[in-house]
Parts: C-alpha cells; structure tokens; sequence
C-alpha cells in the first residue's frame, strides 16, 4: 500500500505513461487516477483500461510524436516495452531491438527536451548477465541473459547517464523488474511466458499439461501491482542517478508455481524429465527498492495466481488487441 504523503502527490498532476495499457502500466494508471493525477496513455494497443484517463493511439518510434505527447507533463512514466516468450527473443531479435532503441532514445530525449520534472524509466532483469542473485551493480561486464532487448533495456540505462554526466540531471529514476505476471499479461500463445502459458493450456483442456523438465528451476515472480507500486514510488524518491530492482523478494520453483495453480484449479499435468529444466536458478534482491524506496511486495503467490486467472477467464482474448510486434512486421 502506498503512502498518503506519496499518493497525494500525484494530485492535479500531468502524467504520461507509456506502455499504459500494459500488465504493470495499467495498475499505475488505475493507481494515479485514484490518486487525482491528469492520466494520459500512450500506447498501439486498442485497449481502454481506465475510462478517467485519455486513451492515445501513437507510436513511439516518431520522436516529433514523443515530443507532443511530453509537453506540458509534470512527470513521465515510461513503461512501453515488448514483450514475448526465449524462443521469440532468439528467432525475432531484431523485432525486440529495433523498436525498444527507437521507443527509449525518443522518449527519454523529449523527456529531456520538454524538461519533465519526473521520469522513471522501466528497465528489465534482462539487462543483466546471466546468475543466480542479482544484485544491483553486479553482473554488469557480461553479454545480457536476454541478449538483444538486454542489450536496448542497457542501452537506455546508459542514455540516462550520458544526461547525469552532461546536464547534471538527477531526475530519471531506473527500475529493473522481474518476471512479472498480472492481469492484463500476454496470454498469446505463440509467444506468452511461462504463468500465462501454463493458464492458456489448462484453460484450453491440455491433459497432462506437460512442463518441461523437473520443475527444480527457481524464478523470481513478482505479481503486477505489488511492481506497479514501486514504480511510482521509485518516480516519486528517485533511484539516486542509477537503478533499483523489482521483484517479489523470494524465488519459486517451476514445481512450486505449477502445484499452486493446481490447488485452485483442476487439471492434470506432468514433468518432462527429458527435456530441458533451464538456468537452475534466477532470483532478484531486492535490498536497495526496500531501502531507498520503501518497496516491500505483498502479494502471495496464491493470491496473485488466483487473480491472474479470474481476469483471464473474462478476458481471454485481449491479446488480440495488443500490438503483435512478431506478427505486424513491416
């Protein structure tokens, strides 16, 4: 739960999210207009979340657009990504990293341009090289574990440090999420992750639901809101000129996650000892959000699954009216 002092901040103010229409930016949508802020979304998704806040049509790919869209805002959420499953990020890379340079280095140049007096800019554990804990300011030499949008999500990290060396400023704040699951996921299922994955197949009466491997991974799954949260309340302390990690603060196995949904749904499924389990482990410290910020996630895993599937259940086929960054190719 966010405090007064931060939620009375936003009242009366001019925000931008981009990305708004998305699993985290529509929690901060309907967080910010609870709150009296002026909403304004971006987005290609044909999507109302919030009928308080406007609802933009536009691409972030034209900068003479990023720079309209910015003027006059009090501060900036910007949250646009893609997102999709590890066999679409290694067959479509350039599909991830063409678009995310293009959305980051326009976005955070208007920001720039039009003097925002507050931007957070949403990076991703992706940007970090692969291991088992991370923590900020470590890993950082390597090849990114998501390789090509790792290497974009960085690439943005770096063109706000270019501004702090520049210009002196201090008033973009970084968060790097986990994985994150929530209502308004991608359940597409040529390229969802994995809890959106495992929902389509039980919801469409797969029988076993086969998981690959042994179900011993570890994943850090952090639910939409409790991530939401921090955001704004890293936009509103800022992250001292570098970034803050977002996670649920535990790891969960594959085995785990799986016998979750099995205890409020009802199918049956198996382990496919024969094929890969995946990097044994991946988990995210949170110390520096808990510290800094005042992040502290709340949401149980049963909860947040729980929640997970009733939106799906009603709403099953929104994905249709996202933006397919892998079927909409130029």
């Amino acid at each position: 739960m966010l405090q007064e002092t931060v939620i009375n901040s936003f009242l009366g103010k001019n925000v931008l999210i981009t990305g708004g229409t998305g699993l985290i930016g529509r929690c901060v949508v309907n967080m910010l207009c609870d709150a009296g802020a002026h909403v304004r979304i971006v987005s290609l998704d044909k999507i109302n979340v919030d009928v308080r806040a406007e609802h933009l049509l536009g691409d972030l790919t034209e900068f003479s657009f990023c720079r309209e869209i910015t003027k006059d805002m009090d501060f900036v959420f910007h949250m646009a990504g893609i997102k999709g499953s590890i066999e679409v990020t290694k067959s479509k890379p350039a599909s991830f990293f063409v678009p995310l340079l293009m959305f980051n280095t326009n976005m955070l140049e208007a920001c720039r341009v039009n003097k925002v007096q507050k931007v957070v800019y949403t990076s991703s554990i992706g940007a970090y090289a692969n291991a088992e804990i991370f923590v900020e300011g470590q890993n950082e030499e390597g090849t990114p574990m998501d390789m090509f949008p790792g290497w974009a999500k960085r690439m943005a990290e770096m063109q706000v440090q270019a501004y702090k060396v520049q210009y002196g400023m201090e008033n973009i704040a970084i968060v790097r999420p986990c994985n994150v699951y929530g209502p308004g996921d991608n359940f597409d299922p040529k390229n969802a992750m994995v809890i959106p994955t495992l929902m389509w197949r039980i919801y469409n009466k797969e029988n076993p639901v086969v998981v690959w491997g042994d179900g011993s991974a570890v994943r850090d799954f952090a639910y939409s809101r409790d991530v939401a949260e921090g955001v704004i309340l890293a936009l509103y302390y800022g992250t001292r000129g570098t970034y803050i990690n977002l996670g649920s603060g535990h790891g969960v196995s594959i085995k785990e996650l799986v016998e979750t949904l099995h205890s409020f749904i009802n199918f049956n499924y198996m382990f496919d000892t024969s094929k890969p389990s995946g990097f044994p482990k991946r988990i995210m410290d949170i110390s520096r959000a808990r510290d800094w910020i005042g992040y502290e996630p709340t949401t149980s895993l049963s909860e947040g699954l729980n929640e997970t599937w009733s939106w799906f259940i009603k709403n099953q086929d929104e994905y249709l009216q996202k933006k397919n960054y892998f079927t909409d190719e130029k």
